[in-house]
């Protein structure tokens, strides 16, 4: 054989190690992946992030029959998730139990502001939303309220998708997957906002006084409130505050892999930006934090896998 084949039979040898690598690391990946959330911890990583995505696009009726939920149901939800009512989650946490949908469309037919606006607000939607995605089943529980410190009467700030991650952690929780907060605040109608379709001063936000007296060093203003003082800002399953008050670290699945950036904000907070659901901020590090960052936690019931978001 020449030296030219003995050159060819070493690459092809060296090609079919690294194939066999790439294919077990792919298997390690995918076995992370059934559980990121609980991985993440595990691996004592924990953090916040941010982008803007706001696409508005014509609603079209919906086939599905699962999307046609009415309000009256959810209603009849949220009651039944109230804090002591079953035994299904923790105290202090509600159970999110349905179908939800990966990508939804929404149709804003009143805008408050420039819709090419990163934040721009939305006074009215059009009804239904529709689901473009798939719908997935959904069971879990979640914090009803912001967390807030024994003690304390406004929920806790200052906080990060690290130290966020670790509250939870200390409670035998888990942060949020960014699925399980949509679903919580959103219900299987897919609302933009949790308590509707149309932009209601019901939460904490829209606010105008956002600085402290002295505007040169432009320090934002503590304007918390008690996470259970707005009780008409609540979601189909019964969760408060959702929107507005504070933002709350949630960990996206799609990033999972990508560190320091593998949260995002959800919700808002005081200040007048878009408030709703399915916005996510997602430019910050993992380590980002400020005064209106707060804490909300998820956890699996028992005898579950694990997050199914």
């Amino acid at each position: 054989m020449s030296r030219w084949s003995w050159v060819g039979v070493l690459w092809m040898s060296l090609g079919f190690f690294a194939v066999g690598a790439e294919f077990q690391g792919d298997r390690a990946l995918a076995a992370r992946n059934q559980d990121p959330a609980r991985h993440l911890l595990a691996a004592g990583v924990v953090a916040p992030t941010a982008s803007f995505v706001n696409t508005v696009a014509p609603a079209v009726t919906r086939n599905d029959a699962r999307n046609s939920v009415t309000s009256e149901a959810h209603r009849d939800t949220a009651a039944a998730a109230s804090p002591g009512v079953g035994d299904a989650c923790p105290s202090g946490m509600v159970l999110v139990d349905g179908d939800y949908c990966t990508e939804v469309r929404h149709n804003c037919t009143k805008w408050l502001d420039d819709p090419k606006l990163p934040y721009a607000r939305c006074a009215e939607y059009a009804q239904p939303a529709e689901c473009v995605g798939k719908r997935v089943s959904m069971r879990y529980c979640i914090d009803r309220t912001e967390y807030t410190k024994p003690g304390d009467d406004k929920p806790l700030n200052w906080q990060s998708f690290v130290t966020a991650s670790k509250v939870c952690k200390a409670q035998g929780k888990r942060i949020c997957t960014e699925s399980e907060w949509n679903f919580a605040c959103e219900g299987e109608e897919m609302r933009p906002y949790p308590y509707g379709w149309k932009r209601e001063p019901v939460c904490n936000q829209d606010r105008d006084d956002l600085y402290e007296a002295n505007p040169r060093k432009q320090i934002l203003k503590d304007n918390r409130m008690a996470s259970d003082e707005l009780s008409q800002c609540v979601s189909p399953f019964g969760v408060l505050n959702m929107v507005g008050n504070m933002d709350e670290p949630v960990l996206r699945e799609n990033a999972r892999f990508n560190p320091p950036y593998r949260n995002g904000l959800k919700g808002g907070w005081w200040m007048a930006a878009r408030n709703r659901c399915r916005p996510a901020t997602t430019k910050h590090d993992d380590y980002y934090n400020d005064i209106q960052v707060g804490v909300r936690c998820c956890s699996d019931l028992p005898g579950d896998d694990g997050a199914k978001g």
